[in-house]
Parts: C-alpha cells; structure tokens; sequence
C-alpha cells in the first residue's frame, strides 16, 4: 500500500458509551500541544498496527485542536477494525492517524439544520451540533437506536437541551412502543431553507433518499458507513497512467484498485467500499463507472475525478493522474 503522510497520538482515554459503543480520546504526542484542524463533519484515518486502516469521524467540537475525540461500534460483521479497537487499544499506547478530511460538511451560512442519525450514525452530528451552536444557528436532532442501552453519548445530547434553538428527539425502535423513525413526515415538515444530514444504517440511509428525493440537491447530506453496491469488476478497458508512464490492461473480475495494486502504482486506499475518500484520483481523460458514496451526483457527471477502489470505467479507456 502507497505510504501517507501520519501523525503519532496517544490514547488518553477509552471510555464505555453505550452497549457495544466506546469513545476514545486522542492526544498528541509531547512536545506537540495541538492537533491539525478539523471541520465539522470531518473524519481521521486510524493506521492499526494489525495493517489495517479505518475511518472514524471526529465527534468533538471543531475549536478544540488539544484532542480528538471518535466514537467506534464494535461491528458483529467487523473485518478487524472495530473488534482490535474494542479488543486490543488501550489507554496509553500510541497510533498512527492520517489528517482530518471531511466528505460531509456543514453547511455553515444555512438558516437551520435538520440531523438525522442512526445508532454509531450520531458521531459525525455532535461536531456539526457544537459547531451550529458556535454560530447560533437553530437545529433539530432526531437520533434513533434499537434501545436506550444503544445510544451512544446521550450524556452529551442531554447537555444540548435547553440551550437556544436546539431540538432534540430520542427514538427507541426496539423498546416497548417503539417504531422507526417516520422519515416522510420529518422531511415533509422542515422548515424553510433547512439543510438535513443522515448518517446510519444502509435502510435508513435509502429511505432517507427517497424521503428528500424532492428537495434542492444543495440542502441534503449524507454519510454512508458501507457500501450500496458491489465494486466495479467487468473489467475489460485499458488505463494509462499519466505521471507513471504506463498502461495498464484491467482485467474482467478485477478491480481498478487490485490492477493498481499489482503493477505498484496504487494511491492512498483505505475502506475498498468507495465511502472515505481516501483513493480518490484525478480523470484526465474517458468516463468513470462511479460506485463510490462521496462524490455528489453532480460531482460524478463531472468525471474529472474517482475512487479507484470502488469504481470502473464505462470508456474502453481512462487516463488517470497517477
């Protein structure tokens, strides 16, 4: 894997947050005081010491630089990311983390904003909540998990009420009277000019974009935490590599990422899943078969820019800035 630029941190602490949930605090190593910058919304890249990279985004309030604070769910279905953080970090040991990126911004000059967030789903809205109320701009949560015994940092969210224009709306869909969130009337109820962010599991996410289908592209957000779809692998197009002075045949059942990977010419990657940001490369030339969940719909019809890892081509052709 391409080498990225890192920085060392200590963990100061590793807190519980809800069942399944813990929060770690990420301090820099002496004789640094501060920490890179950070929008809200933004997320870091976690190098383990098992190889693997992962992306976590930074839950804390964006003018703090002395810490960084993530909230990660033990996934039943984790590919060793989530488990070795549960199972191995501790208080104390250093790690490698890649600098603040952010593919889910705030919109900062809207009159107000709508969040919407599903279980670990909630990380990425507590740093745009912190930063709303830096400016004084009136929001609205609606945060839903299984069971209270799931929702992770509700200490944090309790702190938010009462404050001046914040809202915030529990929902236990797994306890005694509880249903899914009604995505329809919450969206069909925004209020002028709103912006709305979703952030949680893949059902909720499509119902999400069904409910906002309707609205201006520009006032809707989302993260995904996984794929939708599978990674382009028809295969069967030739990509020139423009600064590495090659050409490369992609072969079917093959992935861009993987033909990169062999002739040792891969950028930066992380996920696979084309939902980070990390792999993406500048299109010089031919037409992208987009799969990834970061470039808007508008973003992608430019073609002037890819994940590797996830995406394709739908030109017999692509030349890239690698």
């Amino acid at each position: 894997m391409t080498a990225t630029p890192t920085l060392q941190v200590r963990v100061r602490a590793v807190t519980y947050e809800a069942q399944g949930i813990l929060g770690f605090e990420l301090v820099p190593l002496p004789p640094a005081t501060e920490l890179p910058g950070f929008t809200a919304g933004a997320h870091i890249d976690l190098h383990l010491p098992n190889g693997l990279i992962r992306s976590y985004s930074l839950l804390n309030a964006p003018h703090e630089r002395h810490r960084y604070l993530i909230g990660v769910n033990k996934d039943a279905q984790s590919r060793g990311g989530s488990r070795y953080l549960h199972e191995v970090l501790r208080a104390g040991d250093t790690l490698a983390i890649g600098a603040p990126r952010n593919n889910f911004p705030l919109a900062e000059n809207a009159p107000c904003s709508v969040f919407i967030a599903g279980g670990i789903g909630i990380t990425p809205m507590l740093g745009m909540i912190a930063r709303a109320q830096a400016l004084g701009t009136p929001w609205t949560l609606y945060y839903t998990a299984r069971t209270r015994q799931h929702a992770g940092f509700l200490d944090l969210l309790e702190s938010c009420r009462g404050q001046p224009g914040a809202s915030v709306h529990l929902n236990f869909d797994q306890e005694p009277g509880g249903r899914m969130l009604d995505l329809s009337a919450i969206i069909g109820a925004l209020p002028a000019g709103a912006h709305v962010y979703c952030c949680g599991p893949l059902p909720m996410l499509e119902a999400y974009e069904k409910a906002t289908a309707g609205l201006p592209p520009e006032r809707v957000h989302r993260e995904y935490f996984a794929a939708k779809e599978a990674a382009a692998t028809g295969g069967g197009y030739t990509v020139e590599l423009a600064r590495s002075h090659k050409t490369l045949q992609v072969l079917p059942g093959q992935t861009l990422l993987d033909c990169l990977i062999a002739a040792h010419t891969e950028p930066p990657y992380s996920c696979r899943e084309g939902i980070c940001g990390t792999c993406e490369v500048r299109v010089l030339e031919g037409t992208p078969d987009h799969r990834d969940l970061v470039l808007s719909a508008a973003e992608q019809a430019g073609n002037d820019r890819m994940m590797v890892c996830c995406s394709g081509a739908k030109s017999a052709r692509l030349v890239l800035d690698l």
